[in-house]
């Protein structure tokens, strides 16, 4: 008797909210990886892949998708009989600020597109929104959960907008709509794709490449970052997280790190001693840099639903270098 209770409640936990995953922005920054590690968990039959360019290699399904086409959308999670959306297509927020009124009909179109898919088919929701979504006014250092929202830039204007259409979706029309506040993601995988924290990715490869970097952010700012391992968990355990513990759904804080140039170059320096790093600072980027949090607090996320990052700097850094070192050997003698 023990043991046959034993077996269902093991059961019950292991039983998974997400069976059939349609991706936007599947070839994104976020996008490219997700997908992989969706086929890895639950199988690659059960989640389709879409983008709006094709993909060089199709490892699994895949289609083709602007989200501006609300129609063909639903199409395709109607055929593949998708229960969860995880809606990635956006422009980055260097990218935004520089055609803002692209990025506002793209980020904000594609969005209300996707949420009314999750609606009309029922389906389980994310989008990410961003540290970006704070501005000026907002507390600096270890920025709480709920505190002033006043962003400065396109970007941060849209991810606020798709906080409160997630939550209008969820007390509106009962959309099971989740998201986080991502801060800067860092990969060995993909390449940088026009974000301001875009700097601490390419440090990683010019200090492979070329043993010094000029980096486009001041001394001294300091910036949330998480390496992508984490964020692509974060995601799955948010979206396989019991609802009813969720509170702030719409989104959560999440943060591995934070630091400045400086320090990230600091610990390159152990690994490559000749590493060398000057500054050639971008006013544009800057501005947006100043106008985000230093550091935020987590602690809302892990009580509601465990989230706990497992990469700090140094060992984030000594994956990097090591996975970059192996990549461009390959590609080198490819």
């Amino acid at each position: 008797m023990f043991v046959k209770c034993t077996f269902v409640f093991w059961h019950r936990r292991r039983e998974l909210l997400m069976r059939r995953i349609i991706v936007t922005g599947a070839l994104g920054q976020i996008g490219s990886e997700l997908v992989m590690k969706l086929w890895d968990t639950y199988g690659t039959d059960a989640v389709l892949a879409t983008d709006i360019r094709k993909a060089e290699k199709n490892t699994g399904p895949f289609a083709i998708l602007d989200v501006n086409d609300g129609k063909h959308l639903y199409e395709l999670a109607k055929d593949f009989k998708a229960d969860t959306i995880i809606h990635l297509a956006a422009l980055l927020s260097a990218t935004a600020e520089k055609n803002p009124l692209q990025a506002w009909n793209l980020n904000m179109g594609g969005l209300v597109n996707s949420l009314e898919v999750a609606r009309e088919l029922n389906m389980q929701f994310f989008t990410p929104s961003s540290i970006a979504a704070f501005g000026p006014s907002t507390p600096k250092d270890n920025t709480p959960q709920e505190a002033i929202q006043r962003p400065t830039t396109m970007y941060g204007i849209n991810k606020v907008a798709g906080e409160l259409l997630g939550d209008y979706y969820f007390k509106r029309f009962g959309v099971d709509t989740r998201s986080v506040r991502f801060p800067g993601l860092i990969s060995h995988l993909t390449l940088p794709g026009g974000g301001t924290t875009d700097y601490a990715v390419e440090i990683y490869y010019k200090a492979v490449q070329e043993g010094s970097y000029e980096c486009y952010i001041a001394q001294g700012s300091y910036m949330d970052m998480m390496y992508i391992p984490d964020a692509l968990q974060a995601i799955i355990d948010l979206m396989e997280a019991d609802g009813s513990k969720l509170i702030h759904r719409n989104a959560y804080n999440i943060s591995a790190m934070s630091f400045e140039p400086g320090e990230i170059a600091a610990e390159i320096k152990k690994h490559i001693p000749n590493f060398e790093m000057s500054y050639d600072v971008d006013p544009r980027r800057q501005a947006i840099a100043n106008s985000w949090p230093n550091s935020i607090d987590s602690t809302v996320a892990l009580e509601e639903w465990g989230f706990k990052a497992q990469y700090d700097l140094p060992k984030m850094t000594a994956d990097m270098l090591e996975k970059l070192k192996r990549k461009l050997q390959k590609k080198a003698s490819s």
